[in-house]
């Protein structure tokens, strides 16, 4: 029997202490990776994980799982950012966020306008792809016997030369909501104003060469098929799904000029993005807002005016849902990359 084990450990391809196989904290994208996998296995089955952005409505069994895993989640960090946000006798400053408004007077402009100032960027050769994301983002965690739960957080990924990356997310003061709390700079990811770090994490390098760890194309045709990919689809991606791809793309990458225009022009064709006119992100950035509905939600895109590039995503309920607190207009989730 002896013999017999040790043939077998010599035969196993994979080393104890290979790196690819530690145990550890999944990263964010992984994390979403294998949210997507497990609710694509159970789909047709009525039950799933309900995880991934709000875009498409899962079934009401799923998304159960889904609201008590994202309100176990937050609570810890409430209690960690109350204790530095209030005193021993205060209720913390935890708050749900106001949907963004989009001004009355502002002109509705078409996407095909920003793709041509999109295109026009990356003709001048402006700023280059860099993997690596800084991001404000939010999303609600519910319980069918509490009140809504809310934190906004700050994030920063950084890639190393090897490959390797790290991590740095922050609670951000609900009382200030967009102020940064977080620098990029060129020494590392460092704290500029209050913030309870979460957590700070280092990743061994990756071996994952699959989208959204490869590099994006920028030809129109490529980053289609790249972003499918990146959602383990076979199929055209609906808007909703091409909305999803954008985030999980731009939780990866800071896109260059190039890319960028290609990322415009595959929202420009896409069916139900309508224009709405000009609104102040939550970090004060003016940007063209253009919404889709679909599935019981309200999606709203904001991109910068002069290069077309992607500055946010909103998501707000567009029906109430009484048994978790939910009205119709509720801000479900939001995402500001900050480039």
């Amino acid at each position: 029997m002896t013999d017999e084990l040790e043939l077998l450990r010599r035969a196993n391809p994979v080393r104890d202490d290979d790196p690819r196989f530690a145990e550890g904290p999944l990263s964010h994208e992984s994390e979403s990776r294998l949210n997507h996998l497990m609710a694509s296995a159970s789909a047709g089955t009525g039950v799933g994980t309900g995880a991934g952005r709000v875009g498409e409505r899962r079934p009401r069994r799923s998304r159960t799982r889904l609201v008590w895993a994202l309100a176990a989640t937050v609570v810890v960090a409430v209690t960690a950012t109350a204790l530095l946000l209030a005193g021993p006798n205060t209720t913390p400053a935890v708050a749900a966020p106001r949907p963004l408004v989009v001004r009355a007077d502002s002109t509705l402009v078409p996407l095909d306008t920003l793709v041509g100032r999109a295109e026009r960027d990356a003709a001048d050769g402006s700023a280059g792809l860099r993997k690596g994301t800084h991001a404000q983002s939010w999303s609600v965690g519910m319980s069918e016997d509490e009140p809504p739960i809310t934190l906004p957080v700050e994030r920063v990924v950084r890639w190393n030369a090897d490959d390797s990356h790290t991590e740095l997310v922050v609670a951000t003061d609900p009382r200030h909501p967009g102020r940064r709390v977080l620098t990029d700079a060129d020494d590392g990811p460092r704290l500029v104003d209050d913030g309870h770090v979460i957590s700070e994490q280092t990743f061994p390098p990756s071996w994952s060469d699959a989208p959204p760890q490869s590099p994006p194309p920028h030809d129109v045709t490529r980053l289609r098929a790249y972003l499918r990919e990146a959602q383990h689809v076979d199929t055209p991606l609906t808007t909703g799904e091409l909305l999803d791809a954008t985030s999980l793309l731009l939780d990866t990458w800071t896109l260059g000029a190039r890319e960028n225009a290609a990322l415009a022009r595959l929202l420009a064709d896409a069916k139900g993005l309508r224009p709405v006119g000009q609104v102040t992100d939550r970090l004060g950035r003016l940007g063209q807002a253009y919404v889709y509905d679909g599935a019981g939600y309200r999606r709203m895109l904001i991109m910068d005016p002069a290069d077309g590039a992607v500055l946010g995503l909103e998501a707000t309920a567009a029906v109430d849902e009484p048994e978790y607190g939910v009205e119709a207009g509720d801000v479900m989730d939001y995402s500001a990359w900050i480039r």
